[in-house]
């Protein structure tokens, strides 16, 4: 319904509130993207997203920037340029080739903060976005986004893991403001809610609480009282697919998107109840192929073929509403009409062209490739910008603007 009203909308008007818009969220570990077999899986994630048709899509167990760019060119934009997403930060910890990234609507949000935080396995990954509400000068609404992918197996010591990435992950929370608006997902790999990991990240001692939608405490492994919200594997055997992934059939609930306790009931940003789904899991596939004929129900063949094929985890959804007015804007502008970088490797002059059609107020910043800002520069006028970047150190820069149709721009400094 939504894709038939923005249709509607866009037919009539260049620019259109909507008030208690839903905003649909999505994690998925896409596991080893891109290189894990099949060689179509863009493809079969552009149809899962055709489906779910997601504003905020979360991801893990991304391999690399080029496999950031095949998900938004080919499964996102492939129709259109509605999509937008954070830059890539190659991977702190260990895990060189599993990192994290979200996508986002580029007319409903704006990316206001990115960080890494590194860990002794895997990063946190931390995102601000900014709603595009008609009232954001003087109202806005963030949120704060964080995805990772925790240590997996069962024992005391990786335990001990993801306990550790919660309490690094909590502590990242006392530093933002009590009443922030907070959604943790990932593939955290909780066995049960009794691990303490998972209590860490639900403590309501914690300067901002993490509750669990679902809210349906247990051991979550093996346990056919869970069939309905277990999210892996997808798959009885890797085999298949050259030994990709895991095993076993559908029978633990490792994937999770926690939300801050204040989106229960706050009409600027609420949890739209009921809306957290396993997506895919027909709640009748215990230890089974999410495709098995067994296996019918709300979810078609179809979508349970391709989720069975791009992945041995199911994607998590959960929706929210807000009592704002979103702002939509036009179809999405070319970035090379609104702003373009004379080059994008410099040496010390950063020559930004500004079209007169972008408000005056343009506000830019710059981070450096740990998410960082090294600049910020506020523009009095369109035209040409000028800026010396000598005093920078060698390497990948991200070049960011508070206009909603402008993607991050990305340059290399250079000695």
């Amino acid at each position: 319904m939504k894709k038939l009203v923005l249709i509607v909308v866009f037919s009539f008007s260049s620019l259109f509130a909507f008030s208690q818009e839903a905003i649909r969220t999505m994690f998925y570990n896409i596991l080893d993207f891109p290189e894990a077999e099949p060689l179509n899986r863009p493809e079969i994630l552009a149809e899962i997203i055709q489906e779910i048709d997601p504003d905020i899509f979360m991801v893990c167990e991304l391999q690399s920037e080029a496999g950031a760019d095949i998900i938004l060119e080919t499964a996102l934009n492939a129709n259109g340029g509605d999509y937008a997403r954070a830059p890539f930060i190659p991977s702190l910890s260990g895990a060189i080739d599993h990192q994290q990234l979200i996508f986002y609507r580029r007319k409903m949000f704006s990316l206001e903060e990115v960080e890494a935080m590194e860990t002794a396995v895997r990063d946190i990954n931390y995102y601000q976005l900014k709603l595009s509400t008609a009232d954001q000068r003087t109202d806005p609404v963030f949120i704060d986004i964080f995805v990772s992918h925790f240590k997996s197996s069962p024992g005391h010591a990786n335990e001990q893991l993801r306990l550790d990435m919660a309490q690094k992950l909590t502590s990242k929370l006392a530093s933002l403001d009590s009443d922030s608006f907070v959604l943790f997902s990932g593939d955290l790999n909780f066995y049960s809610a009794t691990e303490p990991g998972y209590l860490e990240l639900t403590n309501p001692d914690n300067p901002i609480t993490l509750t669990d939608p679902l809210n349906r405490p247990g051991h979550w492994h093996e346990n056919q009282n869970f069939s309905d919200i277990h999210t892996q594997s997808t798959r009885i055997s890797a085999g298949p697919f050259g030994g990709a992934g895991a095993g076993g059939g559908l029978d633990d609930r490792f994937d999770f998107i926690l939300m801050s306790e204040n989106m229960v009931d706050d009409p600027k940003l609420r949890y739209i109840p009921n809306s957290y789904k396993s997506y895919g899991n027909n709640g009748n596939c215990y230890k089974n192929n999410v495709n098995s004929p067994d296996c019918t129900g709300f979810y078609t063949q179809e979508i349970r073929d391709n989720l069975y094929n791009m992945s041995d985890h199911l994607p998590v959804v959960l929706d929210l509403e807000t009592n704002k007015e979103i702002v939509l804007s036009t179809p999405h502008i070319a970035a090379k009409d609104l702003i373009n970088l004379n080059e994008t490797i410099v040496t010390r002059w950063l020559h930004i062209e500004v079209s007169p059609s972008v408000q005056k107020d343009l506000s830019i910043e710059i981070y450096n490739a740990l998410g960082q800002r090294v600049f910020i520069h506020h523009a009095t006028d369109q035209g040409l910008i000028t800026l010396d970047i000598a005093a920078f150190a060698d390497g990948i820069y991200f070049l960011k603007t508070n206009h909603p149709q402008i993607p991050t721009l990305k340059f290399l400094k250079t000695s």
